[in-house]
């Protein structure tokens, strides 16, 4: 039985892309407590987290609620950023872990999906993306199998690079792809003893309608501003990439940055 819920992370479990009529979010974590009616639901999550901001700021406001279920998706903030630092990452994810472990709970995370098949880059940005998104998964992995928490691999959910399962900015789940990662949570939840009192709905109920002219509306607006932004922190990281492939070099460069972790 889940008596408290806590949801940590970044604008997804903030719940953009799930809009609801007359404003504000709902999302996965609101869909994942409607699951477990009665249990205390805490969600300090905030939209531009990184791993560092959930271990700094979320973690002793989620510990101080005393949860026996914890959900953490946090990462690809990070992955866009130009002080990328895999070592570091792993240092704050684990300790994440470890202190909600600690007080009682069990904890469930994610490994990421390769988001530039979703939000289509230009060739050098993609691969860069790929790469970080890699590293940031092998410090997922190492941290999961330390500490045996549960683990939804997004590259494998069902419907994870679907149309339908993205909102207008393709970098955010649409209503239909937060309650896929509710459902998804649930089901690792039950894995851990904790099953659901209620199954999370895969049925859209009616949040805001999207047009085409919100996705226009958006690429105008925000789309191209925000590849920009971003854009200026992989480029450097990009080149990089590009060298060592050119050179012959990537692989072996490659193996020689990846985190070494002990996972026993």
């Amino acid at each position: 039985m889940v008596r408290g819920l806590v949801v940590l992370g970044d604008s997804t479990t903030f719940g953009v892309g799930d809009p609801v009529p007359g404003g504000g979010w709902r999302g996965v974590g609101a869909l994942l407590a409607a699951a477990y009616p009665g249990a205390r639901y805490t969600n300090p999550s905030f939209p531009g987290a990184r791993v560092a901001d959930v271990r700094r700021t979320q973690l002793p406001k989620a510990l101080a609620t005393g949860p026996d279920a914890a959900v953490i998706l946090v990462g690809m903030n990070d992955t866009l950023r130009s002080d990328f630092d895999a070592a570091r990452l792993h240092e704050d994810f684990d300790a994440i872990v470890t202190g909600l472990r600690a007080a009682g709970a069990r904890v469930v995370t994610v490994r990421f999906h390769d988001h530039s098949r979703v939000f289509r880059l230009p060739t050098v940005l993609r691969a860069a993306l790929k790469a970080r998104i890699a590293e940031l998964n092998e410090v997922i992995d190492a941290v999961v199998t330390r500490h045996g928490i549960g683990c939804v691999d997004l590259d494998r959910l069902v419907g994870a690079y679907d149309l339908d399962t993205w909102a207008v900015d393709r970098l955010h789940p649409s209503e239909v792809g937060h309650r896929r990662l509710a459902a998804a949570f649930a089901d690792r939840l039950a894995d851990a003893g904790l099953p659901a009192r209620e199954p999370v709905s895969l049925e859209p109920t009616g949040g805001l309608r999207i047009t085409p002219l919100h996705h226009a509306a958006w690429l105008v607006f925000k789309g191209v501003p925000w590849l920009w932004r971003r854009g200026r922190d992989l480029v450097p990281y990009a080149a990089t990439v590009y060298y060592r492939a050119w050179t012959g070099r990537g692989q072996a460069v490659a193996e020689g940055d990846r985190l070494s972790v002990e996972t026993t």
